[in-house]
């Protein structure tokens, strides 16, 4: 019997819980371990750039190189941590280990699993940007207690790029292909939302397609922030973000739901 996609649909508003907490119980084992390596890269970039480039860029619209830079780190950590853990970790429990086959035989759906998949990705890049956040407060590079308004933005960026990843996933026959999504979508994304310089410094259309892109708006919630700077056009950005969040959601439990019924 073939199932429906209004049946794949999350069943309620709580199932997706057991699937959060099942990934939460495994991770806790090698917390230590996952949370160094998320702040490793991100903390690399910001104190290489910020110290290196920042004494030969100088100030950045108002503020000092770095200052600027921990804005765009923190989204950019909340993106590759959501992501990584959606290509990798995700798609091993439904690809290669089988756990999804043994969560479908409960009475959690398909959405259920996704939802909890795409919910535990948001905590992980949740804990990255609020690493990253504390550290770049404790060293005096960002606003306190004005910071705190970032931490949604932050998990709001998490929930974005699990959707979009969750859509990669649906769709790559194997972890090869994942190298294309990083590089032709996620590494780009990063110079053109300005998360190392100003998209003002970019050609009229490269500003016009930075507009559409996710990391931008999330950009523009966290720096302003970070900053200690009202935020401008905060309906606008919170609304294409949850677009971005829904929109591929939707799509990978359809995507999905033909792949599993093959």
């Amino acid at each position: 019997m073939r199932m429906t996609y209004g049946a794949a649909m999350p069943a309620n508003a709580r199932n997706w819980l057991a699937v959060w907490r099942r990934n939460y119980l495994a991770w806790r084992k090698v917390a230590l371990a996952s949370l160094l390596g998320n702040l490793a890269d991100p903390m690399t970039n910001l104190l290489g750039l910020g110290f290196g480039l920042g004494l030969i860029v100088g100030r950045v619209n108002g503020t000092s190189y770095i200052d600027f830079l921990v804005g765009g780190m923190v989204a950019t950590s909340a993106m590759t941590s959501a992501s990584f853990e959606t290509i990798y970790a995700t798609f091993a429990r439904m690809h290669t280990q089988r756990t999804w086959e043994a969560m479908l035989c409960t009475q959690l759906t398909l959405g259920d699993i996704l939802l909890g998949e795409v919910a535990w990705a948001a905590s992980k890049a949740l804990l990255a940007g609020t690493g990253i956040t504390i550290v770049a407060a404790g060293l005096g590079y960002a606003a306190w207690p004005s910071m705190l308004y970032a931490l949604p933005a932050i998990a709001l960026t998490g929930f974005v790029f699990a959707s979009l990843a969750m859509v990669i996933v649906s769709l790559a026959p194997s972890y090869d292909y994942f190298v294309f999504y990083q590089t032709l979508v996620l590494t780009p994304m990063v110079f053109l939302c300005g998360a190392v310089f100003p998209i003002t410094q970019l050609p009229a259309a490269f500003q016009l397609v930075a507009a559409l892109l996710p990391l931008e708006h999330s950009i523009e919630l966290i720096r302003p922030a970070m900053l200690g700077r009202p935020v401008g056009s905060v309906g606008t950005h919170i609304g294409a973000l949850c677009i971005y969040a829904v929109v591929p959601f939707l799509l990978s439990v359809a995507l999905l739901l033909r792949r599993l019924m093959r």
